[in-house]
């Protein structure tokens, strides 16, 4: 068991919607979160990110009016709202924790979940 888990991924039509989860350890409860994409043959792309009280979010021009990230800090979790799917969203999706907050390297997350496949067919 790591100290993050993903899940909700799944196979969607193009304009659908899917919501993923994260759960965090206690361990790392008070860490803001990122979440990326990473799409077959491109970078790991952070998309979206939000502070350990959940009450501050960033997202990247990729998925910005279509994503919502919100975070409950009783279940340690964090939960991004896709909508308006496209298949260019068709990616394994991870979420990441790290002491800093907003769109910053992937290199400064450390903690890191196995990730879930989100396929968007048009």
């Amino acid at each position: 068991q790591g100290e993050l888990a993903e899940s909700g991924g799944g196979l969607v039509q193009a304009g659908g919607s899917l919501r993923l989860s994260c759960v965090a350890s206690a361990r790392i409860r008070s860490y803001a979160i990122g979440w990326f994409l990473h799409a077959p043959g491109k970078e790991r792309e952070l998309v979206a990110a939000i502070n350990w009280t959940g009450d501050n979010t960033h997202y990247t021009d990729t998925v910005k009016g279509r994503f919502t990230t919100t975070r409950n800090l009783s279940e340690n979790t964090s939960y991004p709202q896709m909508n308006k799917l496209q298949p260019d969203d068709t990616a394994v999706y991870y979420c990441a924790d790290s002491i800093r907050y907003g769109l910053i390297p992937k290199t400064e997350y450390e903690y890191w979940g196995q990730g879930t496949q989100v396929t968007v067919s048009s």
